[in-house]
């Protein structure tokens, strides 16, 4: 059953268009979703048909109507999962890239819980009927090793080390510009972005902490590029994306947080026409390791960069590294120091 929403905009207040009147009353949902309820017809001001971009001059009657949402389910669909490791209380499987972990609007089908119903059959029923077995996310377009539950003792388990900090999660990440130190340590809050509601920002006030531990693991002469390995503390949404972002470091590729300018004006043609088609962020999850539930043993499960990514960094190694460090070399302590936060 919809919603039937009625606002009122007072008349003395300053004009306001419509669109950031709406965005302001109704902060659950994006723009892109208020300005196709107004496409739709189904937001009218003093009972008439208008545009995003009307103008309210005070005294108007907004009235807005919120069709109801469409069911959305969890189907198992035999869809391919390159499978790490699995035993009778969990999964470990390698994400691609493309893949959105569990059904929400927009993307009922084709998801990782999707492929994981119908290969295991008897997942962890704590993350609800859209998300069972899943106790940890990656975003649409990062890859990696993830982790899924087959029970409910697993899932507990397991969330207790992530809320404790003592999951290993390690990232490669390839960005735009070039970092002096060679390690570091962001520590920033991150929340909901104040006006754009599909970013993430530490400029927030509802922020909940994170933090991020960052080393260099190559230097690029081209256009002042590097490759970083992250290592999570926290796993909150968009983090490392954020981070990054705001250190002036942006993800190569990265649709949200990225900067498409800095892509078009890299100078070495390849490399700017291979970044031109990767079509998603440069952020792979290469490490995961946690105490297995059950047994009591510490399991570790690593992935190599996909094609995507391989070819990058390996034309990247060929004809600009200047700082050559093993992409399996261990991650070395960090000092949250002041001067190393880059």
């Amino acid at each position: 059953m919809g919603e039937n929403l009625e606002f009122y905009f007072e008349p003395g207040q300053a004009s306001e268009r419509l669109d950031r009147f709406l965005a302001h009353s109704l902060p659950d949902l994006t723009r892109s979703q208020l300005k196709k309820l107004v496409d739709e017809g189904q937001v009218t001001v003093d009972a008439q048909n208008v545009k995003a971009g009307t103008r309210l001059r005070g005294g108007e009657n907004i009235a807005v109507t919120i069709p109801a949402a469409e069911t959305v389910e969890a189907i198992a669909e035999d869809l391919p999962l390159e499978i790490l490791y699995e035993d009778s209380d969990l999964i470990v499987i390698n994400k691609v890239a493309g893949m959105v972990v569990h059904p929400a609007c927009g993307h009922a089908r084709g998801t990782l819980v999707n492929a994981l119903l119908f290969h295991c059959r008897d997942l962890s029923g704590i993350g609800g009927e859209l998300r069972p077995g899943i106790v940890h996310r990656l975003d649409k377009d990062t890859s990696g090793v993830m982790v899924a539950t087959k029970n409910d003792f697993t899932h507990n388990h397991l969330a207790a080390q992530f809320k404790d900090h003592s999951i290993q999660r390690r990232y490669l990440a390839l960005v735009h510009g070039q970092v002096a130190n060679s390690r570091g340590t962001i520590d920033e809050p991150i929340g909901r972005h104040p006006t754009q509601r599909k970013k993430m920002s530490s400029k927030t006030r509802a922020g909940r902490r994170a933090v991020t531990h960052w080393q260099v693991l190559r230097r690029y002469d081209v256009d002042r590029m590097t490759l970083m390995e992250m290592r999570l503390e926290t796993g909150r949404t968009h983090q490392i994306r954020v981070h990054l972002s705001e250190m002036n470091l942006p993800l190569v590729g990265d649709p949200l947080y990225g900067n498409r300018t800095r892509a078009n004006a890299i100078n070495d043609l390849e490399v700017r026409q291979m970044v031109q088609r990767l079509h998603r962020q440069a952020l792979h999850a290469r490490l995961l390791g946690f105490i297995h539930p059950r047994s009591g043993e510490y399991m570790e499960f690593t992935s190599p960069l996909p094609d995507d990514l391989s070819t990058i960094v390996s034309f990247l190694d060929d004809k600009y590294g200047v700082e050559h460090s093993s992409l399996s070399a261990t991650f070395k302590p960090i000092v949250n120091s002041a001067d190393e936060n880059g």
